[in-house]
C-alpha cells in the first residue's frame, strides 16, 4: 500500500516526468519486441563451404561473419567487387577465420550467373550452404541485361538459375542447404503469370512482394524435387531491418509518411538481429528434417495461402526454367 502510495504522489507531482518515463519504456519494451528471436545452436562449420550472394554489406555481411566463426570457408558472392573486398577484410577481421574469399556475381546478369556457377564448379570440392540473400527493393521499372523486370529479375531469376546450377555440388556435399531470404511482404504478393514483368500497370512494391513471394514458392517447389538427396531448403523473413535495402523505395516516399516511417525505423532490427533467422535456417541441426518450409524469428511460421500454392510453384517453376534456359 505504501508503495502505490508512493507511486501515485510521484504522478501527481511530476505527470510530465512520469508520462516521459512511461513512452520510454513501452518505447524500449516495443524495440525488444521487434529484435526478434535468436538462433542459439552452437553448430561448428569446420570444413564445410558457405556461399552467400550479396554478403558485403547488412545481413549478407552479418551471416557471413557468423559463419565464418563458426569455422566454414565462406564465399562473398557480389557485384561490386571494391566493397566485396572491404568486406572480406571485415568479416575475416571479427571473425578470425582467414578462409573467407569473394567472387563476383551480378544478378541481374545470366551470364554472370553462370560464369559464377562455373568457377565455384571449378574451383571447390564441397558447397554446404548456400544462402541467396542478395536482393533489390521498390525500384523503378529497370531491366535486366537480359530484358527482365528488375526485381523479378534479380530476386528471383538470378538465384532461380544459380541454384540449380549449383545443385550438383550441393548434393555431393550433402547433408546441405539452401537458404532463400524472402520477406514478410509475399503476403501481400501474386504472381502475375500473364504479365510477369508488370507492363500494364507497373508499381515498384507489387514488383518487390511478386519477387518475395516467388522466393517462397521457390522454396516449396524446391524442396519437393530434392526429395531424398540430403539437401534441405528454407525461406524466411529477417525482420524489419535497418540496412541499404530501401535505398530506392526510401526517396518514393511522400514527405508527410517520412516522419512516422523514421521514429518507427528506430525500433528496426539492427544488421546483426536481422542475420539471426537466415544463420538459424543454415545451422539449426532440428531443421535438417524438414524442408521448404518458411521461417520468421529462429521459429517455423506459416506462410500466406499463395505461398502454399503448390499447383502455383510448380507453374512458377515451369516459368523460371523457360526464361533462364534451363529447359
Amino acid at each position: 500500500m505504501q508503495n502505490l502510495m508512493e507511486i501515485r504522489s510521484l504522478v501527481l507531482q511530476y505527470p510530465k516526468t512520469v508520462g516521459l518515463i512511461t513512452v520510454a519504456v513501452g518505447f524500449l519494451g516495443f524495440k525488444k519486441w521487434m529484435a526478434g528471436g535468436v538462433c542459439n545452436s552452437k553448430a561448428r562449420l569446420d570444413g564445410k563451404t558457405v556461399l552467400i550472394t550479396g554478403a558485403n554489406t547488412g545481413i549478407g555481411k552479418e551471416t557471413a561473419v557468423d559463419l565464418a566463426r563458426r569455422g566454414a570457408r565462406v564465399i562473398l558472392a557480389c557485384r561490386d567487387m571494391e566493397r566485396a573486398n572491404k568486406a572480406a577484410a571485415e568479416v575475416r577481421n571479427r571473425s578470425g577465420n582467414e578462409n573467407v574469399i569473394v567472387k563476383k556475381l551480378d544478378l541481374a546478369s545470366l551470364r554472370s550467373v553462370r560464369q559464377l556457377a562455373k568457377d565455384v564448379l571449378a574451383s571447390e570440392e564441397r558447397l554446404d550452404v548456400l544462402i541467396n540473400n542478395a536482393a533489390i527493393m521498390g525500384c523503378p521499372k529497370w531491366q535486366t541485361e537480359d530484358g527482365f523486370e528488375m526485381q523479378f529479375g534479380v530476386n528471383h531469376l538470378g538465384h532461380f538459375l544459380l541454384t540449380n546450377s549449383l545443385l550438383d555440388l550441393l548434393k555431393k556435399s550433402s547433408p546441405s542447404r539452401i537458404v532463400n531470404v524472402s520477406s514478410l511482404v509475399h503476403e501481400t504478393g501474386q504472381i502475375y503469370f500473364d504479365d510477369i514483368y508488370m507492363d500494364k500497370d507497373y508499381d515498384h512494391m507489387k514488383s518487390y512482394s511478386q519477387s518475395k513471394l516467388a522466393n517462397v514458392l521457390f522454396t516449396r517447389e524446391l524442396a519437393k524435387r530434392l526429395r531424398g538427396t540430403g539437401v534441405t531448403a528454407y525461406s524466411l523473413h529477417p525482420g524489419v531491418i535497418r540496412t541499404e535495402l530501401p535505398r530506392h523505395f526510401w526517396p518514393t516516399v511522400p514527405l508527410w509518411k517520412k516522419i512516422p516511417l523514421r521514429i518507427f525505423m528506430l525500433t528496426a532490427k539492427s544488421a546483426t538481429q536481422g542475420a539471426q533467422t537466415t544463420i538459424y535456417c543454415a545451422v539449426e541441426e532440428s531443421l535438417q528434417n524438414e524442408s521448404g518450409l518458411y521461417y520468421s524469428d529462429c521459429a517455423r511460421k506459416t506462410a500466406a495461402p499463395q505461398g502454399r500454392d503448390d499447383e502455383a510453384a510448380k507453374k512458377l517453376w515451369d516459368l523460371s526454367a523457360s526464361m533462364v534456359g534451363l529447359i
